[in-house]
């Protein structure tokens, strides 16, 4: 991988479907790149660690403990561990995933 990247081009939109990109993985943490279609998302589920979602396109609503909230191109927000916490795309979107494991 190049020293210098652009998130936003790590990982394409596939119709129907949520595709990812694993850019960096260490025993404290990852950073993921999702890409995904309109209509799709993960159902609600925990973590044992802290999450960040930063949007890099698109809009999606992430919901927290039930509480939803809609991000765009450019906002991030903290998923608490052991928080319940789900989302979806309110049309095409992307976001960078830092998993903060210690």
């Amino acid at each position: 991988m190049q020293p210098v990247i652009t998130p936003v081009d790590l990982s394409q939109y596939q119709t129907g479907a949520v595709v990812s990109r694993e850019i960096h993985r260490k025993p404290t943490g990852s950073v993921t790149v999702f890409a995904f279609d309109e209509g799709e998302g993960l159902s609600e589920h925990t973590a044992p660690f802290d999450a960040i979602v930063h949007v890099i396109d698109g809009e999606a609503d992430i919901f927290i403990d039930g509480e939803p909230h809609r991000l765009q191109t450019g906002q991030l927000i903290v998923m608490p561990a052991n928080h319940p916490h789900a989302l979806k795309a309110v049309k095409r979107f992307k976001m960078m995933l830092i998993m903060i494991r210690s």
